[in-house]
């Protein structure tokens, strides 16, 4: 087991392994749902919790599970919390569970999901194993939402509309329209407009890594200012 360190976890879900943008998995769910970002945030808060807790679990198992068994166990695992979660939305936000379909049960099939608890969970203790759960379903959810606000902003011209289906009446005046009331550009909406500013936003990840990587590459090759000591040794005639 390699030691890592809690700013190192924080950065890989965060930015530099990103599920969405980097492991680009778990795009089916993301493409089809981002259409607003209540659907946007009931998808990823789902994502997230069955990440926590399917991680943290198969870290208390790791050392109690043969290699013969253990994919199909932390399937079984995955499986129970993404039920959990169904069962929640069923309760408590029945009309957004309704919009979401058959993409809550689907999380179980996340390969982001699975790919934490074999490559991260089983190796490390619950400790770690719910702080990488809970950065890369944060990770994942940031994604969705941005990728939500533009499509919904730019698609059909409001932003934080129907927000009472996840947060009750007290949501009700969140909604903005900065477009007025008319203004409609469907292909953001539909499934092309998801592909489009998904890529965009990888592309602008990637332009933002290579502009720190230059900078970076500056910084080293750049001559150190001030007197330099020089050390001589032998006889000076």
């Amino acid at each position: 087991m390699s030691e890592v360190s809690i700013s190192e976890v924080t950065k890989n879900g965060l930015w530099t392994n990103n599920p969405a943008l980097v492991q680009l998995l778990g795009l089916c769910p993301l493409l089809a749902v981002t259409g607003t970002v209540v659907n946007a945030l009931g998808l990823g808060i789902a994502t997230m919790m069955v990440l926590i807790g399917s991680n943290c679990i198969v870290s208390l198992i790791r050392n109690h599970v043969s290699d013969a068994v253990r994919l199909p166990a932390f399937v079984i695992i995955i499986a129970a919390f993404v039920t959990c979660a169904e069962l929640l939305m069923k309760a408590y936000t029945y009309e957004l569970y309704q919009i979401l379909g058959i993409f809550i049960p689907l999380i179980v099939t996340n390969c982001a999901i699975l790919g934490r608890a074999e490559a991260f969970a089983s190796k490390h203790p619950i400790g770690y194993a719910a702080l990488d759960g809970f950065m890369m379903g944060l990770g994942f959810l940031l994604v969705l939402v941005v990728l939500g606000a533009i499509r919904e902003l730019f698609g059909q011209g409001t932003l934080f509309d129907n927000m009472h289906l996840l947060f009750g009446s007290m949501a009700d005046s969140w909604r903005m329209q900065p477009f007025g009331d008319n203004y409609s550009f469907l292909v953001v909406i539909l499934p092309p407009g998801a592909f489009l500013v998904t890529g965009l936003l990888i592309a602008g990840k990637n332009s933002i890594d290579a502009a720190i990587k230059r900078r970076a590459d500056a910084q080293k090759d750049r001559p150190v200012k001030g007197a330099k000591r020089i050390r001589t040794t032998g006889n000076i005639a």
